[in-house]
């Protein structure tokens, strides 16, 4: 094996601190990645590199800096990404371990740097929060009464509107609540609030979204009383309130006069966070060349569907904000959003602004730089491919076993009935190795098909060559077939080490979990402080 280079844990602070590009990349798997990282680590694990990496990391030159469990997996995956055509991978020096003994900060669970910013912002702006009791209160006062379609109707005492997305939301609500993602509050709540006594409440699940939603309004001149609703659902939870479920209320679209009121309050924020414009003729616009740059279009998912700017992917801003170091894991990027009026894009910006990112927006009408609209991904190794048909009949004469290698989330959401699920790693155990391949033939499959030519291609290698095949367009080629999908619990040959399950994530959570993460977040302020890479800054009235 050749000799890896390597980047020293004090090196990697230096470029942190002076904002210089560089992705720090933890490969191991999200549930160990959730037990302590640095600040701006992204996870990155080693089984989906090969699935992830174009579109996160754009620019083939970026500098990389890789740990994972242990010397030998992240050289593994440095070896994968040098062969993805990435060529400035380093390992970091004694890994994990080395920045610690080093006096690095190690932040617990996910989304660290936004969740901690919003600490920041609330303990800095005095973003205010009210407790589940006072909130049950107003909404016994007066509101939650509904007008037809189950809109809140105005002049009530308060309305709630949910900042997270609206699967989150339909799986359990606060009462009366209708669902505003985050990135669309400043742009939609006057039209569920117009009575300027009525009181505004954010809630998420946690604290982050409720905090940030809830700035966004104050910062954009809302003249409502606005408040956070404390520690969100799990807050109402631990207060003994119970939560609806199923809920579907959405907030009503608005009109033009209302997005150009919007937009012109969200870009008075924007502005004090120095945030550009762009386009295609001007020398704002950065060389991609020489930047790591991403495109996001932070609409609803359902307006990018309609239609969107060339080059720019979905990411509706409130998540974008909540989540930048899975969209964005180059810190020191350029990031560009865009919108189609109401300020969505300039509030998203504010707020990535003050989280230290070199953030424009993209001029309205500009098409800007020539980009294809999909992401262009290395092509997969030389394996064998299935077609639905020919594993079906396989599979009714029981002579192929089928293992989906995608994460676990989305297999338990709908796989291939009677496959089985397996981390990447896992395949060349020689137990399960012997388990799968009784009937003769092996395929593998993931959601698109991508990942799992990438795993048969290993699988040959150990097991010897045309030995596993992949399934041709993956779980969503079957599906689109016309064959059907299982869901539910199927056959693990994994434990399901791939995915984080979040506190704050479904119903049924120990309240002890609950509490304990609170308690975290609670803390979170502290450790930027000791950690001292971050970059944030709060604007203050």
């Amino acid at each position: 094996m050749p000799i890896l280079p390597t980047r020293t844990p004090r090196s990697v602070r230096r470029a942190l601190l002076a904002r210089a590009e560089i992705a720090l990349l933890d490969v191991r798997q999200e549930s160990r990645f959730a037990t302590g990282h640095p600040l701006f680590a992204a996870s990155f694990p080693l089984g989906h590199l090969e699935a992830q990496a174009a579109e996160r990391l754009p620019r083939r030159t970026v500098p990389i800096v890789v740990y994972g469990d242990d010397a030998d997996h992240a050289a593994a995956a440095a070896g994968r990404l040098a062969a993805l055509g990435y060529t400035d991978v380093s390992l970091l020096a004694d890994g994990l371990a080395g920045w610690a003994a080093d006096g690095g900060e190690l932040f617990a669970d996910v989304n660290a740097p936004s969740k901690a910013f919003g600490e920041l912002v609330a303990e800095t702006a005095g973003t205010p929060l009210l407790a589940a009791d006072e909130v049950a209160a107003l909404l016994g006062s007066g509101a939650g009464t509904t007008a037809h379609g189950g809109t809140p109707r105005p002049g009530g005492a308060a309305v709630v509107v949910d900042a997270r997305r609206f699967d989150e939301y339909a799986t359990m609500s606060i009462p009366t609540a209708t669902s505003v993602p985050g990135g669309e509050l400043a742009l939609r709540v006057r039209a569920l609030a117009p009575d300027r006594g009525t009181t505004v409440i954010v809630n998420c699940a946690g604290r982050t979204r409720s905090i940030i939603g809830a700035q966004s309004l104050i910062n954009a001149g809302l003249p409502n009383r606005v408040a956070a609703l404390r520690n969100g659902t799990i807050g109402w939870t631990l207060a003994g309130l119970d939560l609806d479920h199923g809920q579907a209320r959405r907030a009503p679209g608005v009109g033009p006069d209302t997005a150009r009121q919007a937009e012109a309050a969200a870009w008075a924020v924007a502005d004090r966070a120095g945030v550009r414009r762009v386009g295609d003729d001007e020398p704002g616009w950065p060389d991609e060349g020489k930047r790591t740059v991403y495109r996001f279009d932070v609409r609803t998912p359902e307006e990018y569907e309609t239609g969107h700017r060339p080059g720019f992917r979905s990411a509706p801003g409130g998540q974008l904000v909540q989540e930048t170091d899975w969209y964005a894991p180059v810190r020191g990027a350029v990031i560009i959003l865009d919108d189609d009026g109401g300020g969505r894009a300039a509030m998203t910006a504010s707020w990535l602004a003050q989280m230290g990112w070199d953030v424009a927006v993209a001029g309205a009408g500009q098409a800007g730089p020539a980009a294809a609209d999909t992401v262009t991904r290395p092509p997969t190794p030389d394996v064998a491919l299935a077609g639905p048909a020919d594993v079906a009949d396989w599979l009714r004469a029981r002579q192929a076993a089928v293992v989906d290698v995608d994460t676990s989330r989305r297999f338990l959401a709908g796989h291939v009935p009677g496959a089985a699920w397996a981390l990447r790693a896992d395949l060349s155990r020689p137990e399960l190795l012997d388990r799968l391949s009784r009937p003769g033939r092996l395929v593998v499959t993931s959601s698109d098909g991508y990942l799992a030519a990438w795993a048969a291609a290993d699988l040959n290698a150990e097991i010897g060559p045309t030995q596993a095949l992949a399934l041709a367009g993956g779980t969503q080629g079957w599906a689109r077939s016309g064959r059907p999908l299982e869901s539910g619990q199927g056959e693990m040959l994994s434990p399901a080490l791939d995915v984080y399950r979040r506190p704050y994530e479904g119903t049924g959570i120990d309240p002890a979990v609950m509490q304990a993460y609170l308690d975290w977040e609670y803390g979170l302020v502290g450790q930027l402080g000791r950690d001292g890479t971050h970059g944030f800054w709060v604007l203050t009235p």
